[in-house]
């Protein structure tokens, strides 16, 4: 569904103005909605953008490893709490854990030795894990956030070694393919932007190499088109079960570390980042490259993103693709879907749950929906619950997640209460549990 005309000139606008401020020689961004690109916004014409041309992801590659890491972790072969050294031995760093390495809590500092990121080929893994030793490490585990390029080279090698194919390989298989980014390579693929420095005094340009990071592309290899990467997007806010599980996708976005402790609004999940915006919070990750800059900006809830490239280092994208999603988000909130009748009444063992229930004067409303127990508590905690045993439910949601509820019935087999993790609720406000 197409943006609103006045929601498509507002970004449009903001674009405009942000390439000229910034100097960008080129700059694209879009709209995802419910699965497709509903908007294009595009500016500069060095080269001029399309939905075809090719831009370096850079780090936004990591939310793919990511999920590599837990495709493998779903089918047993590896655990999040599992030691490096378990997988991928010899590295001097083997105490660290997966979960630690994925989301930037491990300590690792941030580059391998050498001159290489920037403008130098990476080396291949033997090399790689030759040169790293326990003193890489800058902090203790969890001591506090540390982004680190190397800890997703160490994944990336993990993957190799634990499937017998280069991490390429593996991406090709199990995601690009599988999800149709036939425009997402290794390498440069024509047509594709240039990528650029532009000098601060006199927006002349200085071409970047486009090296082969080697040992290090997991971290940030990868190149794109705003198609593939609105795709990409459209998976990591409903994603194809065929390529990973919906609550791996969830637990990949809940926090392992908050970013900025005094502010709270940023933070990292499993190979994502995570940005507060007001009461919003969405998912994605930054990317940079000598000579590019791509955003990949998520708000799972209403299945909407951002996504975008610029071929300048240092251009503000993902701030900007932040901004516009709010811009949509707050212009174009999500249309309330409509109430439809119940197609089966509950049974009357089911029945007799609904309702006010009551516990030291807090209210509790039982209601059956899609063949679940919908539990509110005064309007507001909102949980739900699965049948999972005579009188027994099981919470899968809210603040009652993994909680059991137990039907409490007295000698003539009425119930009479209910307990939700040892708090009993009874029928009138003014009975004793």
């Amino acid at each position: 569904m197409p943006l609103l005309p006045e929601t498509a000139r507002q970004i449009d606008t903001r674009v405009a103005q942000a390439q000229a401020d910034g100097h960008a020689p080129s700059l694209l961004l879009g709209v995802v909605r419910d699965g497709a690109l509903a908007h294009l916004a595009i500016a500069g014409d060095h080269p001029r953008p399309d939905v075809d041309l090719q831009y370096r992801l850079g780090s936004i590659s990591k939310t793919m490893t990511g999920t590599l890491i837990m495709q493998l972790r779903d089918a047993g072969q590896l655990a999040l709490d599992d030691p490096l050294e378990q997988h991928l031995p010899g590295t001097g760093v083997g105490a660290l854990t997966l979960r630690q390495l994925l989301g930037h809590a491990s300590g690792i500092q941030r580059e391998p030795e050498g001159d290489w990121w920037e403008r130098t080929a990476g080396v291949d893994l033997t090399t790689l894990l030759a040169g790293i030793s326990a003193d890489k490490i800058a902090y203790p585990p969890h001591r506090t956030y540390h982004y680190s390029n190397l800890a997703y080279g160490l994944l990336g090698g993990l993957l190799e070694r634990l499937t017998g194919m280069p991490w390429a390989d593996l991406l090709n298989a199990r995601i690009l393919t599988p999800l149709g980014l036939r425009r997402t390579t290794y390498t440069a693929t024509e047509p594709y932007a240039r990528g650029y420095v532009v000098h601060p005094w006199h927006d002349t340009l200085r071409e970047e190499p486009r090296t082969d990071t080697g040992a290090m592309a997991p971290a940030g290899q990868l190149w794109s088109t705003i198609e593939d990467l609105g795709r990409w997007a459209a998976f990591l806010a409903d994603p194809d079960p065929s390529v990973l599980a919906a609550e791996t996708l969830t637990e990949m976005c809940s926090p392992v570390v908050i970013s900025d402790p005094d502010s709270w609004t940023g933070g990292h999940g499993l190979g994502l980042e995570l940005y507060r915006d007001g009461e919003r919070v969405y998912v994605g990750h930054g990317g940079s490259m000598p000579g590019y800059v791509a955003a990949l900006v998520v708000h799972r809830p209403s299945r909407t993103a951002v996504v975008g490239f610029a071929n300048s280092y240092g251009f503000p994208i993902t701030g900007l693709g932040r901004r516009l999603l709010t811009t949509v988000l707050d212009a174009e909130p999500a249309f309330p879907q409509p109430s439809r009748p119940a197609t089966a009444a509950p049974g009357a063992e089911v029945a007799e749950l609904t309702g006010r229930w009551w516990w030291m004067g807090t209210p509790l409303d039982l209601r059956w929906d899609a063949g679940d127990l919908v539990a509110h508590v005064r309007g507001e905690r909102v949980s739900r619950f699965v049948a999972e045993g005579t009188d027994r439910w099981r919470g899968r949601s809210g603040p009652e997640n993994g909680e059991i509820l137990s039907v409490l019935r007295d000698d003539s087999g009425r119930v009479r209460a209910v307990d939700i993790a040892t708090f009993v609720f009874t029928r009138s406000p003014d009975e004793a549990p």
